[in-house]
């Protein structure tokens, strides 16, 4: 049986003030260089350490979805091409949360690899996840770029359609807070999680969403005992 093709991940993350405001950015090729795709996320208040480990499981679960069963991830990440490839322990609650999940979709691949390049090497995936750190910062929705099927897309990329994913609550950082739960594909997205106080018919979240103006969302409240 012949062998899926592989299929090469730019991944990137970026943290102003770490933890400060955060996004992704990753570029999926094929071996010959060829655009598959390229799609970013603003995540809200997180690490750097965070947001390129949410880097690397958008591309994997892009991966999976779209049938791309051999990676080859590339990432100016040095601590996280060690913590992948086992030569350094994760210690950090909240990136070893990430660390599993990250695992477990690598052990559905034939194949996975994950190398540590300069970051010179990385730049459209940096230039991405910029992107989406510029506007969020300038007050404009980014228009997160979501990844689609390779059938879907042209050759050089070009223009994608928004994702529906909403961004994460503050509060992010390396306590576990700000990492995808893991529910959150089968829901269709990141949920916002906050706790608030309900005061003169009003719900007083206790810390800031990352929420954009006229932003729809649905609500699940539970009564805190």
């Amino acid at each position: 049986m012949a062998q899926s093709p592989e299929v090469i991940a730019h991944i990137d993350g970026a943290s102003r003030g770490n933890p400060g405001p955060a996004a992704y950015g990753v570029v999926m090729e094929s071996a010959d260089g060829s655009r598959l795709g390229a799609f970013s996320h603003y995540l809200g208040k997180a690490t750097n350490n965070i947001a390129e480990y949410e880097g690397l499981l958008a591309a994997l679960d892009h991966a999976l979805r779209n049938h791309y069963l051999r990676i080859h991830v590339r990432t100016d990440s040095e601590l996280l091409a060690l913590q992948i490839m086992g030569a350094y322990k994760v210690k950090n609650p909240g990136l070893r949360r990430l660390h599993e999940r990250a695992q477990q979709m690598i052990a559905r691949l034939e194949s996975f690899s994950i190398e540590h390049v300069p970051r010179e090497k990385n730049r459209k995936a940096d230039q991405l996840a910029n992107q989406a750190l510029d506007a969020a910062q300038s007050g404009k929705r980014h228009p997160d770029v979501a990844p689609q099927p390779l059938a879907s897309l042209p050759a050089g990329g070009g223009e994608l359609e928004p994702t529906n994913r909403a961004p994460l609550p503050g509060g992010g950082g390396e306590s576990g807070v700000g990492e995808r739960p893991p529910d959150a594909a089968s829901k269709g997205g990141r949920p916002l999680r906050a706790s608030a106080t309900f005061h003169k018919g009003l719900l007083e979240p206790h810390s800031q969403l990352s929420l954009f103006e006229g932003e729809v969302v649905d609500l699940e409240i539970y009564r805190k005992e």
